[in-house]
């Protein structure tokens, strides 16, 4: 159903409605007045009762499960109540215009009944509209069996495509000998020519995007036989690769851990070798000035 006949049949619902309340609108004020309510009370209470009607009806649309039904037995009961009091101002011809108190049955159990019902309206308004209107508020969408379908349709798709996506192999059809007859062949006959066996075509292979798989966590610590040895320097060594990477340095900037950096060792070689560098200096230092 399209948008423009959904708005249409709302259109005509929302008409029925107000054509139906104002119908009963006459009955339920004449009531109001007959059981004590003033001008303005009983102006409102086919408002209170109808009301609550129409409230329970959206109620029932929203809600599902419990809350639905208890929505739909709210409805049931006030329109019960409602044609009640409809049937009773029909009834009694004296009820109409609900100008005076009066009876709205001789029999008294059946008054005090009616009475009861006119009165509890409002009262029974209040309660169920509240807790509708909190059921409402409250209430969660769940999935719904056509969205489940639509998931597992789709769900297929997939799998379609997944199949139709895979390599097509075709099975090798063996080369097997011709049989050979158990009567042997007329000598001087004609020879049938025998045609050769084709061979089974290669089978065809689609590409297929590679499945990207994530990283792999780590599952522990990596043996010792299997990590890469670190190479191992001699001190000489060491102080050979320092006295070519300082070559050039001031003596303010031959400190231990500019040494340790570049020659990327620990900090306790950093100190040795800043400490030989600088006495090999402070050696050569003294022997130029001896020299001069």
């Amino acid at each position: 159903m399209n948008r423009f006949a959904k708005g249409l049949l709302v259109a005509a619902l929302v008409a029925v409605v107000g054509m139906a309340f104002r119908v009963s609108w006459n009955a339920q004020h004449d009531v109001a007045r007959t059981v004590g309510a003033d001008d303005t009370a009983a102006f409102l209470y086919p408002f209170v009762v109808d009301g609550l009607m129409a409230l329970a009806l959206v109620a029932t649309l929203v809600l599902t499960g419990k809350d639905r039904t208890f929505a739909l037995r709210v409805l049931a009961g006030y329109t019960a109540a409602s044609l009640v009091l409809n049937y009773v101002h029909g009834l009694v011809p004296a009820l109409r215009g609900g100008e005076a108190r009066m009876q709205l049955a001789d029999w008294a159990p059946a008054n005090w009944a009616l009475v009861l019902l006119a009165t509890s309206l409002p009262v029974g308004a209040i309660f169920f509209g509240s807790d509708l209107v909190a059921k409402v508020l409250h209430h969660r969408t769940t999935p719904t069996a056509d969205q489940d379908e639509t998931q597992q349709s789709h769900t297929n798709r997939l799998g379609s495509d997944l199949q139709e996506s895979a390599p097509e192999t075709r099975p090798a059809v063996a080369e097997s000998p011709a049989p050979e007859s158990a009567d042997p062949a007329p000598v001087g006959g004609p020879v049938a020519e025998v045609e050769p066996v084709k061979s089974a075509e290669p089978p065809v292979l689609r590409p297929v995007a590679a499945v990207e798989s994530g990283p792999r966590r780590a599952t522990g610590r990596v043996p010792q036989a299997a990590r890469t040895p670190r190479p191992t320097r001699t001190p000489d060594e060491l102080l050979t690769e320092a006295r070519t990477a300082t070559a050039d340095w001031p003596d303010e900037k031959l400190t231990a851990e500019a040494i340790r950096k570049a020659v990327r060792t620990s900090s306790a070689n950093g100190r040795l070798l800043r400490d030989a560098l600088k006495a090999e200096r402070a050696e050569q230092a003294v022997s130029e000035a001896q020299a001069a």
